[in-house]
């Protein structure tokens, strides 16, 4: 038995809780992986996993071997990728977790160009609105585009993004066009779907910051659906730039409240919190950063 191998695999299984997930990722069967670390057990003469056919918990020597072996793993990653970049061009495989517009819109040109200079590096790209886990959908980095970061993640920002509050020419000639935030309150908006629950728009005026809450028609998970239906006439919407530009361009939507300045989106790369970055991944963010700057 490999025993480095088996250690990255049991580090993988503990990190996403399900022998399923792991085998999945591999592309093997559910049995392979199950076999490898009843070796693993065998071989350290200690149970490290609790297992039902719901549920996975590791035992108390597992918890403590899972420790030893995130400390080993990056030690044996972080002495290979330093030889590695002392001679060698990047190479391997990244797995990128991309939001939907963005990463079509503006990421793609990038990411094909870093294609066609870096040969030995396989990407596989994910695109979806959702938030992805990165450990446990074994992402490499994912592309992040918020103001709202969670405790602990890893990042490196990339660039910013303005949200711009718009609405159909056609519905402000219905409804009349609000001159202030607090006006929102009596408009009907069309909103993402996470800000369904308690929607609160937040803008700002020479420092000051004004809250108002407002009452969602639709919501949806994908700005373009949000444009589209504040295009026919269906409410106020407030997407990013990148997003409203071609609707404003076309004259199907109009800008309301310009001289009031939602929070920044920061565009990030976000890390998995519990590993070495290898030299590939941090040659793939610079050139994004200098792509996006």
């Amino acid at each position: 038995m490999d025993k480095l191998n088996a250690m990255q695999l049991f580090v993988r299984i503990a990190e996403t809780g399900s022998f399923t997930a792991v085998a999945d990722q591999l592309d093997v069967a559910r049995s392979v992986v199950t076999r490898q670390i009843s070796a693993l057990e065998k071989q350290l003469g200690a149970k490290l996993m609790t297992r039902s056919t719901r549920s996975l918990s590791l035992t108390t020597a597992g918890s403590a071997y899972l420790e030893k072996c995130r400390v080993i793993l990056n030690m044996v990653d972080a002495a290979e990728s330093s030889l590695l970049e002392e001679k060698s061009v990047p190479r391997g495989r990244i797995r990128l977790g991309l939001p939907l517009n963005f990463g079509l819109q503006h990421l793609m040109p990038a990411l094909l160009e870093f294609a066609r200079a870096h040969a030995q590096i396989e990407l596989v790209m994910d695109f979806s609105d959702r938030r992805s886990k990165l450990i446990e959908e074994g992402i490499d980095v994912s592309i992040r585009i918020t103001n709202r970061l969670e405790p602990g993640d890893i990042v490196r920002k990339l660039g910013t993004s303005r949200l711009l509050t718009v609405a159909s020419p056609h519905y402000l000639a219905q409804h009349s066009r609000p001159m202030h935030p607090s006006d929102l309150a009596q408009h009907t908006c069309l909103v993402y779907s996470h800000e369904f629950q308690s929607t609160t728009w937040t803008y700002g005026l020479r420092g000051k910051e004004t809250h108002v809450t407002v009452r969602p028609r639709l919501a949806a998970n994908n700005g373009d659906a949000l444009l589209q239906a504040a295009a026919q006439g269906l409410g106020i919407t407030r997407p990013p730039d990148f997003i409203a530009q071609p609707f404003l361009d076309n004259g199907s939507v109009v800008q309301v409240l310009p001289e009031y300045a939602p929070e920044p989106l920061g565009i990030y790369a976000v890390l998995p919190s519990n590993r070495y970055v290898p030299h590939r991944i941090s040659v793939l963010i610079e050139f994004l950063a200098k792509s996006l700057g």
